[in-house]
C-alpha cells in the first residue's frame, strides 16, 4: 500500500520551489555625502593657499634658483584646479559594475553597483607626480636616461589606475591593477636606488635631505595603492572615506613636500643655480635670422 505521506516528502526533496521574487535587482549607488564634499572644499583652499606661498617664495629669490619653485608651485595648482572640480561636481563620473551571484538551484542573480569615480584626481596625478619626481630627481641629479623612465613609468601608473578605476568587470579590474604596481616599482628603483646612489655623489647634506625627504615620498606614494584597492577596488570603504584618505594623502604628498623641499633646499649654500636660457632668454648667438644676409651679395 502506498503512503500518500511518503510519497510527498519524495516529491518535494526532488524538485524546490522556484523563487516568485529574483533578488539583486534594485541598484547600489554609492556616492559621496556632504561630508565628503567639504572635505574637497577644504583641501582646494589649502592647495591654493600653497600655491599663492610657493609663488612668493618663488619671487624671493633670483630666477636662477627658482627651478624647484616653479615646478612645486605647478604641482599644488594643477591640484587646486582638479579639487575645485570635484568639489563642484565637474571632476566625477560613474562607474557601473555588476557582480554575478551563481546560485546551485536557481538562476543567476546579480548587483548592479554605481560607485562615484573622480576622474580629475587622476588628470592631477598624471600632471603633479611627474613634476614631483622631477623635483626628486633634480635634488638627487639623476641623469636624463633616469629621468625619462621614472616619468614615462609615473604615467604608466596612472593611466593603467584610471582604466581600472572603469572597469565594469572584477578580473580586468586587477589585471590593470597589476600594471600599475609594476610600472610603481619601476619608479621606486629609479628614486630609492639610482637615485639614493647619485645623491650619494654630491655632498653628504644634499645625500642625508635626499633620502629623508625621498623616502617620505615613496611611503605617501606606497599608501595610494592601498588606499585604491580597498576603494575603488574592493569598494569596502565608502566614497566619503576614499576622499578622505586621498586629502589627506594629497596634503601630506604636495604642500608638505613642497614646503619641507623648498625651506631645507633654500638654505643649502649649493643650492642650484641655472644660467643660460633659463636666466637669460635667447642672447644674440642664439637668435634665429630669417632673410639676412651678412655677406652681402
Amino acid at each position: 500500500m502506498i503512503d500518500p505521506v511518503e510519497e510527498l516528502k519524495k516529491h518535494t526533496s526532488d524538485t524546490l520551489p522556484m523563487p516568485t521574487v529574483i533578488p539583486g535587482n534594485t541598484p547600489i549607488y554609492q556616492e559621496a555625502s556632504a561630508t565628503g564634499n567639504r572635505a574637497l572644499w577644504v583641501v582646494f583652499v589649502i592647495m591654493l593657499l600653497s600655491s599663492l606661498a610657493f609663488y612668493v617664495m618663488a619671487f624671493r629669490v633670483p630666477v636662477q634658483k627658482r627651478l624647484f619653485h616653479i615646478l612645486t608651485a605647478f604641482i599644488t595648482t594643477f591640484a587646486t584646479m582638479s579639487y575645485y572640480a570635484m568639489a563642484i561636481g565637474d571632476g566625477v563620473g560613474s562607474n557601473k559594475i555588476l557582480i554575478k551571484h551563481t546560485q546551485k538551484h536557481f538562476p543567476d542573480t546579480y548587483d548592479t553597483i554605481y560607485r562615484e569615480v573622480y576622474w580629475a584626481r587622476y588628470v592631477d596625478w598624471s600632471l603633479t607626480t611627474p613634476l614631483l619626481l622631477l623635483d626628486l630627481c633634480f635634488l638627487a641629479g639623476l641623469n636624463g636616461a633616469s629621468i625619462l623612465v621614472a616619468v614615462l613609468a609615473d604615467i604608466i601608473m596612472i593611466l593603467t589606475g584610471l582604466f581600472a578605476a572603469f572597469q565594469v568587470d572584477e578580473s580586468p579590474k586587477w589585471g590593470w591593477y597589476a600594471m600599475a604596481c609594476i610600472a610603481y616599482l619601476v619608479v621606486v628603483y629609479q628614486v630609492a636606488l639610482n637615485g639614493r646612489q647619485t645623491a650619494k655623489a654630491k655632498d653628504q647634506k644634499t645625500a642625508t635631505f635626499y633620502a629623508a625627504i625621498g623616502g617620505f615620498t615613496l611611503i605617501l606614494w606606497t599608501v595610494y595603492p592601498i588606499i585604491w584597492g580597498i576603494a575603488d577596488g574592493s569598494r569596502n570603504i565608502s566614497v566619503d572615506g576614499e576622499i578622505i584618505a586621498y586629502a589627506v594623502l594629497d596634503i601630506l604628498a604636495k604642500p608638505v613636500f613642497g614646503f619641507w623641499l623648498l625651506v631645507t633646499h633654500d638654505n643649502f649654500a649649493s643650492s642650484a643655480s641655472i644660467e643660460g636660457f633659463w636666466a637669460h632668454g635667447l642672447g644674440k648667438e642664439g637668435t634665429l635670422r630669417v632673410g639676412d644676409d651678412d655677406e652681402g651679395a
